[in-house]
């Protein structure tokens, strides 16, 4: 079939998309400041304020919707008078432009430009201390409260640009996992992409396996205690994950290593202390006392930990989700796998994020009320002399992070095994006797999975009514002394 040559009029063929690359930053020192702008004070970690360029292309949404507008709706940690004078200024620009008005519209493929005076939150400064190191990886002890990776108000206070700040600004740190900005504990750090990659899939192929110890409310029961729950994400706006049927397989092996009676207890044994006129100023979960828990997760679900030790009824004592009285009610959730009350927990918890604790971090059970008593001190009274923003007071120590601790990450075939000390919340409190490091009788990691039916994925779990009735739950949950 012979080929015929087509009349150039019949196809039009558009000439390619072209975009301009992104404006320059508009304040002159408003690049990448080195060294980092550290600075430490009254045991935190502090960033001096800088100036820094955000270059966002128009979304969808924002399509023919007024500059100003945007803002206002889209970028709320700011007032809206700042937005409105940071345009009249300058400081916010249309694809490298003055802004005639803020009332100007955004079309498709604008470029809006932004550089702010950042203000960073503060972290702990408890430094990144160093369990191992070689010429491929790197394994840290993170400290509570600082995010692996720079995000929302983080940016330069992160595990990766500390490290970078330590070491030199060519250093590139590679997280092979990540742990919660609340959680502390072993994460490993890769030197190079190749030895990150390795590492990330070793982990995640399960032949890696974990311990994380934790400080709970309540007299914890002795043995092995088996949960194998399923969880499922109920609100992934509000992070909160739930026991449920139809949610993800999840198990943990739970070993007691302390048990620590409230103050007024007699020979240790749990009377009616809430009718006792000596504690009735204490906190209702101190008339429990707290036990100090080792954990093994056989699976990775997010908050798995801490879901599963909110259903068997201990939760984590300082956990500003899980162990809320305000807002799961006084049995904290205990053996809930149902969802009648999804809503109002959602609600709760949304309003307590918001409008009754504002910024804070944790805003568990008997912090409210004194929170709320000195909730103005958030704001200093202060205001920036180069932006006038609003300054705020620093984190105190309920926000830099929660009782809970990856302590020991060791390899199945026995090549390698790293652990770190008891942090200082899981030795024995001033006048009591317990242990000050792990003891191989509560080790989690000699527990005998095949004993417990936990050897491989498809094995069941083996149920002891014991456990059923120790802790109000279904059936599910096990335990073996």
């Amino acid at each position: 079939m012979a080929l015929v040559a087509s009349p150039k009029s019949e196809f039009h063929v558009p000439p390619p998309d072209t975009f301009e690359d992104p404006p320059a930053v508009v304040v002159p020192d408003a690049g990448d400041p080195w060294p980092r702008p550290y600075y430490l004070e009254n045991g935190l970690r502090k960033v001096r304020p800088y100036h820094f360029t955000y270059n966002t292309y128009c979304k969808a949404r924002w399509r023919d919707r007024e500059i100003l507008d945007i803002f206002a709706s889209e970028f709320r940690d700011r007032p809206l008078e700042y937005y409105k004078s940071a345009i009249e200024s300058g400081y916010i620009t249309i694809n490298g432009k003055p802004i005639p008005s803020t009332s100007s519209l955004i079309r498709n493929g604008d470029v809006i430009t932004h550089t702010i005076h950042r203000h960073e939150t503060p972290v702990s400064a408890t430094p990144i201390g160093v369990v191992h190191e070689d010429d491929d990886l790197l394994v840290i002890n993170k400290p509570a409260g600082v995010p692996v990776h720079p995000a929302g108000r983080y940016n330069f206070n992160s595990i990766t640009e500390i490290l970078r700040a330590e070491r030199h600004y060519t250093f590139n740190p590679l997280p092979c996992h990540r742990l919660d900005r609340l959680t502390s504990g072993i994460m490993f750090i890769g030197k190079t992409k190749e030895a990150a990659e390795r590492m990330s899939e070793q982990i995640r192929s399960r032949t890696v396996r974990k311990e994380y110890v934790t400080r709970v409310v309540g007299e914890f029961p002795e043995g092995e205690v088996v949960c194998d729950q399923p969880i499922l994400q109920i609100s992934p706006k509000l992070g909160l994950n739930r026991v449920r049927a139809n949610g993800k397989e999840a198990r943990t092996v739970f070993k007691r290593l302390a048990y620590y009676p409230p103050k007024g207890e007699d020979n240790g044994v749990a009377g009616d202390i809430a009718e006792n006129q000596k504690t009735k100023g204490m906190a209702w979960k101190n008339l429990r006392g707290y036990s100090i828990v080792r954990c093994m997760p056989l699976t990775g679900r997010t908050h798995q930990l801490r879901v599963h030790l909110q259903f068997l009824g201990h939760p984590i004592a300082n956990d500003p989700i899980y162990c809320n009285q305000r807002v799961f009610g006084p049995s904290l959730g205990r053996g809930e796998d149902v969802s009648d009350n999804d809503d109002d927990i959602i609600t709760r918890l949304g309003r307590m994020g918001k409008d009754e604790i504002a910024e804070a971090v944790a805003y568990h059970d008997e912090m409210v009320d004194n929170y709320e008593k000195r909730r103005a001190e958030k704001m200093s009274g202060e205001v920036c002399e180069s932006c006038q923003t609003p300054l705020y007071t620093d984190p105190g120590v309920h926000e830099m992070g929660i009782y809970l601790h990856a302590k020991r990450y060791a390899c199945t075939d026995g090549k390698w095994d790293y652990e770190t000390p008891l942090p200082d919340w899981a030795l024995p409190p001033l006048g009591m006797d317990g242990p000050t490091e792990a003891t191989k009788e509560s080790d989690p990691l000699a527990v005998d999975l095949k004993k417990l039916g936990l050897e491989d994925d498809e094995s069941p779990i083996q149920t002891s009514s014991k456990t059923a009735e120790v802790h109000s739950s279904p059936a599910a949950v096990s335990t073996a002394t």
